[in-house]
Protein backbone atom coordinates (compact mmCIF):
# COMPACT_ATOMS: atom_id res chain seq x y z
CA UNK A 1 0.00 0.00 0.00
CA UNK A 2 2.47 2.22 1.06
CA UNK A 3 4.58 1.58 -2.08
CA UNK A 4 1.50 2.45 -4.40
CA UNK A 5 1.00 5.38 -2.44
CA UNK A 6 4.85 6.28 -2.83
CA UNK A 7 4.45 5.58 -6.64
CA UNK A 8 1.48 7.44 -7.03
CA UNK A 9 3.48 10.93 -5.41
CA UNK A 10 6.35 10.25 -7.56
CA UNK A 11 4.42 9.85 -11.13
CA UNK A 12 3.43 13.60 -10.52
CA UNK A 13 6.76 14.56 -9.43
CA UNK A 14 8.85 13.06 -12.68
CA UNK A 15 6.04 14.82 -14.68
CA UNK A 16 6.62 17.53 -13.21
CA UNK A 17 10.83 18.08 -13.78
CA UNK A 18 10.23 16.41 -17.23
CA UNK A 19 7.85 19.92 -18.03
CA UNK A 20 10.47 22.00 -16.17
CA UNK A 21 13.34 20.57 -18.12
CA UNK A 22 11.82 20.97 -21.36
CA UNK A 23 10.62 24.61 -20.39
CA UNK A 24 14.48 25.08 -19.84
CA UNK A 25 15.43 24.03 -22.88
CA UNK A 26 13.13 25.93 -24.79
CA UNK A 27 13.47 29.29 -23.15
CA UNK A 28 17.19 28.77 -21.69
CA UNK A 29 18.90 29.86 -24.87
CA UNK A 30 17.43 33.05 -25.21
CA UNK A 31 17.90 33.93 -21.36
CA UNK A 32 21.72 35.04 -21.51
CA UNK A 33 20.84 37.91 -24.60
CA UNK A 34 18.18 39.56 -22.42
CA UNK A 35 20.35 41.69 -20.08
CA UNK A 36 22.82 42.09 -23.60
CA UNK A 37 19.24 43.61 -25.34
CA UNK A 38 18.29 45.86 -22.21
CA UNK A 39 22.29 47.28 -21.93
CA UNK A 40 21.90 48.25 -25.77
CA UNK A 41 18.41 49.56 -25.94
CA UNK A 42 19.60 51.43 -22.33
CA UNK A 43 23.05 53.19 -23.98
CA UNK A 44 22.57 53.14 -27.28
CA UNK A 45 25.56 51.60 -27.98
CA UNK A 46 25.45 48.40 -29.65
CA UNK A 47 30.20 47.84 -30.11
CA UNK A 48 29.24 45.43 -27.57
CA UNK A 49 27.88 42.79 -29.31
CA UNK A 50 28.57 40.80 -32.82
CA UNK A 51 25.88 40.59 -35.02
CA UNK A 52 27.82 37.89 -36.17
CA UNK A 53 26.51 35.97 -33.09
CA UNK A 54 23.08 36.56 -34.62
CA UNK A 55 24.53 34.90 -38.00
CA UNK A 56 25.67 32.09 -36.08
CA UNK A 57 22.35 31.44 -34.81
CA UNK A 58 19.92 32.01 -37.28
CA UNK A 59 21.92 29.24 -39.69
CA UNK A 60 22.60 27.07 -37.00
CA UNK A 61 18.68 26.73 -35.90
CA UNK A 62 17.45 27.20 -39.61
CA UNK A 63 19.46 23.54 -40.45
CA UNK A 64 18.28 22.54 -37.46
CA UNK A 65 14.88 22.67 -38.45
CA UNK A 66 15.30 21.17 -41.99
CA UNK A 67 17.01 18.45 -40.04
CA UNK A 68 13.78 17.68 -37.98
CA UNK A 69 11.68 17.21 -41.36
CA UNK A 70 14.76 14.33 -42.02
CA UNK A 71 14.60 12.63 -38.65
CA UNK A 72 12.77 13.91 -35.83
CA UNK A 73 13.82 14.48 -32.55
CA UNK A 74 12.06 15.92 -29.08
CA UNK A 75 9.89 19.11 -30.07
CA UNK A 76 11.38 21.26 -27.11
CA UNK A 77 14.08 21.22 -28.82
CA UNK A 78 12.15 22.14 -32.35
CA UNK A 79 10.76 25.20 -30.09
CA UNK A 80 14.07 25.98 -29.16
CA UNK A 81 14.90 26.71 -32.63
CA UNK A 82 12.04 28.66 -33.23
CA UNK A 83 12.32 30.87 -30.30
CA UNK A 84 15.92 31.11 -30.85
CA UNK A 85 15.42 32.75 -34.23
CA UNK A 86 13.07 34.82 -33.06
CA UNK A 87 15.02 36.34 -30.73
CA UNK A 88 18.03 36.78 -33.27
CA UNK A 89 15.50 38.67 -35.46
CA UNK A 90 15.12 41.22 -32.33
CA UNK A 91 18.42 41.62 -31.40
CA UNK A 92 19.40 42.34 -35.39
CA UNK A 93 16.91 44.77 -35.44
CA UNK A 94 17.70 46.61 -32.32
CA UNK A 95 21.41 46.76 -33.38
CA UNK A 96 20.99 47.91 -37.07
CA UNK A 97 18.69 50.78 -35.29
CA UNK A 98 21.66 51.61 -32.89
CA UNK A 99 24.23 51.33 -35.28
CA UNK A 100 22.88 53.30 -38.55
CA UNK A 101 21.60 55.93 -36.05
CA UNK A 102 25.16 56.60 -34.46
CA UNK A 103 26.77 56.68 -37.70
CA UNK A 104 27.18 60.07 -39.70
CA UNK A 105 27.74 60.75 -43.27
CA UNK A 106 27.81 56.63 -43.66
CA UNK A 107 27.27 55.33 -47.40
CA UNK A 108 23.74 52.75 -46.79
CA UNK A 109 24.56 49.76 -47.93
CA UNK A 110 22.07 46.72 -49.04
CA UNK A 111 21.37 43.12 -49.47
CA UNK A 112 20.89 43.44 -52.73
CA UNK A 113 24.11 45.09 -53.55
CA UNK A 114 25.67 41.68 -53.10
CA UNK A 115 29.00 43.33 -52.24
CA UNK A 116 30.77 40.72 -50.01
CA UNK A 117 33.18 43.13 -48.23
CA UNK A 118 30.05 44.54 -46.83
CA UNK A 119 27.89 40.73 -46.17
CA UNK A 120 25.93 41.61 -42.85
CA UNK A 121 26.82 45.15 -42.56
CA UNK A 122 23.97 46.69 -43.90
CA UNK A 123 21.61 49.38 -42.87
CA UNK A 124 18.56 48.42 -42.52
CA UNK A 125 16.57 45.66 -41.02
CA UNK A 126 14.41 44.24 -43.75
CA UNK A 127 18.00 43.53 -45.50
CA UNK A 128 18.88 40.87 -43.36
CA UNK A 129 15.33 39.49 -43.01
CA UNK A 130 15.62 39.20 -46.86
CA UNK A 131 19.16 37.37 -46.40
CA UNK A 132 17.46 34.85 -44.01
CA UNK A 133 14.72 34.18 -46.24
CA UNK A 134 16.83 33.96 -49.28
CA UNK A 135 19.02 31.33 -47.40
CA UNK A 136 15.95 29.29 -45.69
CA UNK A 137 14.49 28.91 -49.23
CA UNK A 138 17.43 27.78 -51.07
CA UNK A 139 18.26 25.21 -48.02
CA UNK A 140 14.78 24.46 -47.52
CA UNK A 141 14.39 23.38 -51.36
CA UNK A 142 17.88 21.45 -51.23
CA UNK A 143 16.64 19.63 -48.25
CA UNK A 144 12.73 18.48 -49.95
CA UNK A 145 15.40 17.28 -52.71
CA UNK A 146 17.72 15.07 -50.55
CA UNK A 147 15.42 14.11 -47.70
CA UNK A 148 15.33 10.45 -49.06
CA UNK A 149 19.34 10.35 -48.53
CA UNK A 150 19.95 9.49 -44.63
CA UNK A 151 24.00 10.77 -45.65
CA UNK A 152 22.61 13.92 -46.52
CA UNK A 153 20.05 13.87 -43.25
CA UNK A 154 22.49 13.11 -40.87
CA UNK A 155 25.06 15.37 -42.09
CA UNK A 156 22.66 18.33 -41.86
CA UNK A 157 21.87 18.17 -38.24
CA UNK A 158 26.01 18.12 -37.80
CA UNK A 159 25.91 20.91 -39.72
CA UNK A 160 23.25 22.75 -37.49
CA UNK A 161 24.42 21.52 -34.57
CA UNK A 162 28.46 22.08 -35.54
CA UNK A 163 27.48 25.89 -36.66
CA UNK A 164 26.00 26.53 -33.12
CA UNK A 165 28.95 24.90 -31.40
CA UNK A 166 31.37 27.04 -33.05
CA UNK A 167 29.43 30.34 -31.30
CA UNK A 168 32.04 31.14 -28.92
CA UNK A 169 35.01 30.73 -31.38
CA UNK A 170 34.88 34.67 -32.59
CA UNK A 171 34.74 35.82 -29.25
CA UNK A 172 37.54 33.71 -28.18
CA UNK A 173 39.46 34.52 -31.61
CA UNK A 174 38.66 38.50 -30.87
CA UNK A 175 39.95 38.16 -27.51
CA UNK A 176 43.21 36.72 -28.33
CA UNK A 177 43.81 39.25 -30.88
CA UNK A 178 42.69 42.34 -28.42
CA UNK A 179 44.64 40.69 -25.59
CA UNK A 180 41.55 41.66 -23.48
CA UNK A 181 38.15 40.78 -22.97
CA UNK A 182 37.35 44.27 -22.39
CA UNK A 183 33.81 44.95 -24.03
CA UNK A 184 32.45 41.90 -23.69
CA UNK A 185 29.63 40.67 -21.46
CA UNK A 186 31.25 38.03 -18.76
CA UNK A 187 27.56 37.47 -17.99
CA UNK A 188 26.40 36.29 -21.10
CA UNK A 189 29.39 33.75 -21.14
CA UNK A 190 28.68 32.62 -17.94
CA UNK A 191 25.11 31.75 -18.76
CA UNK A 192 26.48 30.46 -21.95
CA UNK A 193 28.34 27.84 -20.06
CA UNK A 194 25.80 27.03 -17.30
CA UNK A 195 23.44 26.41 -20.31
CA UNK A 196 25.37 24.39 -22.58
CA UNK A 197 26.14 22.32 -19.32
CA UNK A 198 22.77 21.81 -19.07
CA UNK A 199 21.70 21.10 -22.94
CA UNK A 200 24.40 18.79 -23.56
CA UNK A 201 23.74 16.81 -20.25
CA UNK A 202 19.63 16.88 -21.50
CA UNK A 203 21.32 15.29 -24.61
CA UNK A 204 22.62 13.12 -23.68
CA UNK A 205 20.05 11.64 -20.77
CA UNK A 206 17.28 12.05 -23.46
CA UNK A 207 19.50 10.07 -26.11
CA UNK A 208 19.18 12.89 -28.24
CA UNK A 209 21.12 12.45 -32.22
CA UNK A 210 24.84 11.60 -31.33
CA UNK A 211 25.48 15.08 -33.44
CA UNK A 212 23.67 17.15 -30.40
CA UNK A 213 25.77 15.74 -27.87
CA UNK A 214 29.36 15.65 -29.94
CA UNK A 215 29.06 19.59 -30.94
CA UNK A 216 27.65 20.39 -26.99
CA UNK A 217 30.72 19.38 -25.18
CA UNK A 218 32.85 21.07 -28.05
CA UNK A 219 30.72 23.92 -27.50
CA UNK A 220 31.23 23.73 -23.38
CA UNK A 221 35.06 23.61 -23.91
CA UNK A 222 34.64 26.65 -26.34
CA UNK A 223 32.75 28.47 -23.24
CA UNK A 224 35.67 27.46 -20.49
CA UNK A 225 38.43 28.45 -22.94
CA UNK A 226 36.85 31.98 -23.37
CA UNK A 227 36.29 32.06 -19.18
CA UNK A 228 39.55 31.04 -18.52
CA UNK A 229 40.86 34.15 -21.03
CA UNK A 230 38.64 36.71 -18.54
CA UNK A 231 40.95 35.14 -15.83
CA UNK A 232 44.07 35.60 -17.58
CA UNK A 233 43.47 38.77 -19.25
CA UNK A 234 42.52 40.46 -16.00
CA UNK A 235 45.46 39.06 -13.58
CA UNK A 236 47.80 39.59 -16.53
CA UNK A 237 47.26 42.36 -18.49
CA UNK A 238 49.12 42.42 -21.67
CA UNK A 239 49.85 44.86 -24.03
CA UNK A 240 47.42 44.69 -27.05
CA UNK A 241 48.05 43.76 -30.78
CA UNK A 242 47.85 46.02 -33.13
CA UNK A 243 45.23 45.17 -35.64
CA UNK A 244 43.52 46.75 -38.93
CA UNK A 245 39.85 46.53 -38.21
CA UNK A 246 36.95 46.09 -40.81
CA UNK A 247 35.21 49.83 -41.26
CA UNK A 248 31.83 48.31 -40.49
CA UNK A 249 32.68 45.94 -37.70
CA UNK A 250 32.25 45.72 -34.10
CA UNK A 251 33.46 44.15 -31.11
CA UNK A 252 31.95 40.70 -30.55
CA UNK A 253 29.38 40.07 -27.73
Amino acid sequence: MEAGGLEWALVPAQQLVSWGAAGAMVFGGVVPYIPQYRDIRRTQNAEGFSTYVCLVLLVANILRILFWFGRRFESPLLWQSIIMIITMLLMLKLCTEVRVSNELNVKRRSFADFDLNYFWHWSKFTDYVQCVLTFTGVTGYITYLWLDSSLFVETLGFLAVFTEAMLGVPQLYRNYQNRSTEGMSVKMVLMWTSGDTFKTVYFILNQAPFQFSICGLLQVFVDIAILLQVYLYSYYPQKPVSHTAHPASTKAL
